[in-house]
């Protein structure tokens, strides 16, 4: 007889942010499927919105082993709906999934979580068109860590943690649990997808990304570096997405402005594991490192980001610049010709040069309506005539235009 997995959803789990927009989803849809990267609470998550669903593993092999040999019996435990974890583990259960559901369409019946996002979202298209909704969760935004009360005291602290829930909610050292998670990651996942025998070229890759991040994408440039070709960066590139360890970034496109840069911003989905990548051990090496910038930008756009996808909107984050360098890091469309026009400085004083790529964007782009707004490493909170400039630590005035 099959055996039930029961993790214990921790006392002190800190409330996310996307539990009201999962709760919604689960009223209108017979399956939602939760995807976002290992560790980042998609399990807890599943639990806290549906303590009633049991719950099956599909990373433990005799569950596993049921579910790909003889999926109708492994749903006839599940005829109620379940939580079903690391789904992608066991695709022939989509197709199987489609008649349980049609059968009885009552609403939130089953909850897929999953750390694979492209085979995921294929198998979903293929089999399970319009009887499920899509739900991405990213680890702890700062806000979220706010509410608990267990926000790092300081940028540099923040960089080097990273955002990882298990960091934040158990006792355990950041550089040791984000060690112990790349090692699995690359031991386990990316074995698994791409069968890599040389892992130590491939952390050469990831690393090579990690000092890329916040910068034009050049595959080819990227693969010399490794000593990869430039197909096989790109298909590591696309397993690095579909486990969510990273994200690029499009540039927001004017088919009225020929200059405009086509080209994508790669990031990571935590700063703490670029952190990792570029050899950060402690916040005293965040300081004076010279991805310190970088790093920042990271962070901000993961919060971005997550503004977005915690309320399961699809994001509408990108970025503008053109051939002579005029930037603005991140425009948010949130509305017809509507943009919030993020700049994002890591340095605690607000300089005039904070403001040059907002000035210059917003006298060129006329037909579209910029709101400008500076993120900056301070604790300076300013209504200024040309932007709007807040502190890293509150990004609310921001935050709430995009969810």
């Amino acid at each position: 007889m099959l055996q039930l997995s029961s993790p214990l959803v921790p006392a002190s789990a800190i409330p996310r942010i996307a539990a009201e927009a999962a709760r919604k989803r689960l009223a209108g849809f017979p399956i939602l499927a939760i995807t976002g990267p290992r560790q980042s609470g998609k399990t807890t998550l599943s639990r806290l919105i549906a303590p009633d669903l049991p719950y099956f593993s599909l990373e433990d092999p005799d569950t596993r082993a049921l579910a790909t040999e003889d999926p109708r019996a492994f749903l006839r435990h599940a005829s109620d709906g379940a939580i079903l974890d690391e789904v992608q583990r066991a695709p022939e259960l989509f197709s199987y999934l489609q008649g349980v559901v049609d059968a009885d369409r009552r609403m939130g019946r089953f909850i897929l979580t999953g750390s694979s996002q492209f085979e995921v979202i294929e198998s979903i298209t293929q089999s399970l068109a319009g009887r499920v909704s899509l739900l991405t969760l990213l680890p702890f935004s700062l806000a979220e860590l706010q509410s608990a009360g267990r926000a790092p005291a300081s940028v540099d602290a923040l960089l080097h943690a990273g955002l990882f829930p298990p960091i934040h909610d158990r006792p355990v050292a950041p550089t040791l649990w984000l060690q112990d998670y790349i090692s699995t990651y690359l031991e386990r996942d990316v074995r698994q997808i791409l069968n890599i025998q040389d892992l130590a070229t491939f952390q050469r890759f990831v690393q090579l990304c990690a000092g890329r991040i916040g910068q034009l994408l050049n595959v080819s440039s990227l693969a010399a570096d490794t000593g990869i070709t430039r197909i096989t960066a790109e298909s590591w590139l696309s397993v690095l997405q579909a486990s969510h360890l990273v994200f690029l970034v499009r540039p927001w496109i004017n088919n009225l402005n020929k200059r405009l840069i086509k080209t994508p911003k790669l990031y990571f989905c935590d700063p703490g594991l670029a952190a990792w990548f570029l050899g950060v051990r402690n916040p005293a090496h965040i300081t004076a490192h010279p991805q310190r910038g970088h790093l920042f930008e990271n962070w901000a756009m993961t919060e971005l980001l997550k503004a977005q996808t915690n309320h399961g909107i699809k994001p509408t984050l990108h970025f503008l610049r053109d051939k002579e360098g005029h930037e603005i890091d991140a425009l948010i469309e949130t509305g017809p010709d509507t943009f919030q026009a993020v700049e994002i400085k890591s340095g605690e004083t607000v300089a005039s040069d904070f403001f040059s790529g907002l000035d210059y964007w917003r006298s060129k782009l006329t037909r579209q309506s910029l709101v400008p707004w500076i993120i900056h490493g301070g604790s300076a909170r300013q209504d200024r005539e040309k932007a709007t400039v807040l502190p890293w630590n509150d990004l609310s005035p921001l935050l709430g235009h995009l969810g």
